[in-house]
C-alpha cells in the first residue's frame, strides 16, 4: 500500500495529476483534536510518503471549521497516551529510545509525528483553516511553510494546562520566529488571530478562506512541477542541517556530495534541456537519495 492509497480512520487523503497530495485532518465531530490513533496514522502516512514517488508534495489541512483543536482530552486515563507506572530518566531515553516500554510509554507522540514530518523528503505546506493549538500548532512547525485562512486561530497553550510544548517545538518555534518572539508565545499562551501569526512570522501568507486550500495547493505545484524530486530532496535536508551546523565546512562537505550525485544524475538532464530550450524530464527518484551525511 502507498500513502496516497492507504485507507485511514482520522485521515483522508487525495492526490492530483501533479503529485500534490492533500492530507486532511478529519475528525470534523471532534474538530479534528488529536488523538494518538491519529498520532500513529499522521506518522505512518509521512513515513509511507518518503518512498512513494507518486507523492511530489504534500499539502495538510483540517476539514470543516478547524485545522486541529489540540489534543483530544475526553480520553481514559493518561490522555496523552503516557505510561504513567514509569520513572524515565534521560539516559533510558538516550540508550533505549525505540525500544519498549519508553517508545509508546514514554515518547512524546506529537514529537514521533514531527520527526516524520521533518524526515519527509518532500515539500509539505500547512494549510492552516481554523482553530490551530496545542498539537495543532505544533505540528505545523516541521512543515516547510504554513499559510492560514483569515479565520485561523492559533495557539501555543501549554501554560494552561501545566504541560510544556511538544512535537519537537523546542526546536522547530525559535528557528522559525526567533527565541524571543517564541518565549513570549508560550509564556502567554495567548491565541494568536491569522494576522498576529503573520507578523511574526509564524505564517507566510494569510487567505480569505475559500482561497486557503488552493492557494497552498498551487504553492506545492510550483515546487515540485519541472523540478527534480532528487534534487529538491536534497535541497531539503542541506537547508535543514545548515540552521544547526557547526561551521561552513560542514556544510561544505555535503554541499560537495550532493552537488556530485546530482551533476551526474538530473543535473545532466537539466542542463540539456536548457541547452535545448525544452521542458527537462527529470528521471530520479525522492525514495533513491544519495547519502550527503
Amino acid at each position: 500500500m502507498t500513502a496516497s492509497s492507504t485507507s485511514y480512520e482520522t485521515l483522508s487523503v487525495e492526490l492530483d495529476e501533479d503529485g500534490v497530495c492533500t492530507l486532511t485532518l478529519d475528525r470534523t465531530e471532534a474538530l479534528n483534536s488529536f488523538t494518538v490513533t491519529m498520532a500513529r496514522e499522521l506518522e505512518a502516512f509521512f513515513r509511507a510518503a518518503a518512498t512513494d514517488d507518486a507523492v511530489r508534495a504534500v499539502v495538510v489541512t483540517g476539514a470543516g471549521r478547524a485545522f486541529c483543536a489540540g489534543m483530544d482530552l475526553s480520553a481514559e486515563g493518561n490522555v496523552f497516551g503516557l505510561d504513567e507506572t514509569l520513572h524515565p530518566t534521560p539516559a533510558d531515553l538516550r540508550d533505549h529510545l525505540t525500544e519498549e516500554p519508553w517508545q509508546d510509554g514514554v515518547r512524546d507522540t506529537g514529537g514521533k509525528v514531527a520527526l516524520a514530518i521533518h524526515a519527509c523528503p518532500k515539500p509539505v505546506v500547512a494549510a492552516i483553516n481554523g482553530a490551530a493549538v496545542g498539537i495543532g500548532a505544533t505540528m505545523t512547525l516541521a512543515m516547510d511553510l504554513r499559510l492560514a485562512s483569515t479565520t485561523a486561530r492559533i495557539g501555543f497553550v501549554f501554560g494552561r494546562l501545566g504541560i510544556v510544548p511538544e512535537a519537537c517545538s523546542s526546536y522547530f518555534l525559535p528557528r522559525i520566529v526567533g527565541l524571543q518572539q517564541a518565549l513570549e508565545w508560550v509564556y502567554s499562551a495567548e491565541v494568536l488571530t491569522a494576522e498576529a501569526a503573520h507578523a511574526g512570522r509564524l505564517v507566510r501568507s494569510v487567505h480569505e478562506p475559500d482561497e486557503l486550500l488552493p492557494a497552498a495547493r498551487e504553492l506545492a505545484r510550483s515546487f515540485v512541477v519541472g523540478r527534480s524530486p532528487v534534487a529538491l530532496a536534497l535541497a531539503k535536508q542541506l537547508l535543514h542541517a545548515g540552521t544547526s551546523a557547526a561551521s561552513p565546512l560542514e556544510m561544505h562537505r555535503a554541499d560537495s556530495l550532493a552537488m556530485w550525485h546530482t551533476s551526474v544524475g538530473d543535473g545532466k538532464e537539466g542542463v540539456a534541456a536548457f541547452r535545448e530550450k525544452r521542458a527537462p524530464r527529470f528521471a530520479g527518484r525522492a525514495s533513491e537519495l544519495p547519502e550527503i551525511f
